[in-house]
């Protein structure tokens, strides 16, 4: 995937000024990321539930390994129902497998990419999923792209646990609407300001041997819906 030419240390300081704002890197707090203001009218939406097949595809450099993934029905017993109207007849009864088997031990990574990236509305505050990381020391990516078509990547925490955790990561603000991640500008009329890539996986060298399962449910995300709801109705929209 194409990166940007952008140093680690930039983004890590913008994201820890967004985590210093929440209190927790393990749980941040929406409602004081990028908080320039009190106009804010944050709601918790489904991003992606795993249901569809051929929805999301994975990768491996060919020299490190082989991969494959398939749904799988299931779901995370303690996860809470989603209070949103337009999301409740939506079918949520199976989850994203994924297996990976280890030519040999050193430093591999392989990605779990959307078939096309997903458009989220509005000002994404936070982005969560459900993993089941098997106990694994490797790390887990979220894969984004801004309205400039610049991608980033976020970290969302370790794999090392036992059985489903949800992992919670802030998506670090703008911080001078040229810089990081652009979501909103007077610029960019109406169109979302974030996509959902994909994520990546960075395996530990010690323990990226033998065969590795994961298993992945309910993507979502708390954004800030306030520009869209309060839109005027005579407004035209620029779209053309």
């Amino acid at each position: 995937m194409k990166k940007l030419c952008l140093a680690v240390f930039s983004v890590a300081l913008v994201a820890g000024a967004a985590f210093a704002q929440s209190g927790s890197i393990a749980d941040p707090d929406a409602s004081n990321i990028g908080n320039d203001s009190a106009r804010q009218a944050l709601r918790e939406v489904s991003v992606d539930r795993f249901e569809r097949e051929g929805s999301w595809n994975v990768h491996i450099s060919p020299d490190n390994g082989v991969i494959s993934a398939r749904l799988f029905e299931g779901s995370p017993a303690a996860k809470e129902d989603l209070n949103d109207e337009n999301n409740q007849e939506m079918e949520d009864t199976r989850v994203l497998g994924i297996k990976t088997e280890f030519f040999h031990r050193g430093v591999n990574s392989f990605n779990i990419i959307a078939a096309r990236p997903i458009a989220i509305e509005g000002v994404t505050k936070t982005v969560s999923v459900w993993v089941c990381g098997r106990n694994m020391n490797h790390d887990l990516w979220l894969l984004v792209q801004d309205y400039n078509g610049n991608r980033f990547e976020i970290w969302m925490g370790s794999l090392e646990f036992a059985g489903w955790k949800k992992l919670t990561t802030a998506i670090p603000p703008s911080p001078d609407g040229v810089h990081g991640i652009i979501q909103s500008s007077t610029y960019h009329g109406d169109k979302p300001g974030l996509r959902i890539v994909g994520f990546r996986v960075d395996c530990d060298p010690m323990e990226a041997q033998g065969t590795f399962y994961m298993y992945m449910d309910d993507l979502r995300a708390v954004t800030d819906l306030y520009d869209l709801e309060n839109k005027d109705e005579d407004d035209m929209s620029d779209l053309w």
